[in-house]
């Protein structure tokens, strides 16, 4: 049975990501962060979710994703290889914030999420960060 657990230090990591990167586009008032435990998942590191249209207009609700880490194989990973998962996951989140995604095939790419890694450990130097 999986399990779920708020991740506050997912949330900070997130953040950092998001603001040194410049992911103007991204509200981080609704990112919500949380580990899984007990997942059977043997590649998966980390997912994205977002709310559908369906349930943003019955709920009433605006767009929001959540940042699942997958305890089992993201926690054991080492800090770069965490940060890469990280970005890859905030990059699935398009310009309009709106609750769908980008895709792997034209823009979640090794190549863009590496240009993107490189990019965050020169703003981190530059922030005196690292």
């Amino acid at each position: 049975m999986i399990e779920y657990f708020d991740a506050p230090d997912i949330k900070r990591r997130i953040t950092e990501i998001t603001e040194l990167l410049r992911f103007d586009h991204v509200d981080l008032n609704r990112i919500y962060c949380v580990r899984s435990r007990g997942s059977d998942a043997k590649r998966t590191i980390a997912r994205i979710h977002g709310l559908g249209k369906i349930w943003q207009e019955a709920m009433r609700m605006e767009p929001t994703y959540i940042v699942e880490v997958i305890h089992e194989l993201f926690d054991y990973y080492p800090v770069e290889a965490q940060d890469r998962t990280l970005i890859h996951e905030m990059m699935h989140i398009p310009q309009g914030f709106r609750g769908g995604f980008r895709h792997h095939k034209d823009h979640v790419t090794r190549d863009n999420v590496d240009t993107w890694y490189r990019r965050l450990c020169t703003r981190r130097v530059e922030q005196g960060k690292e």
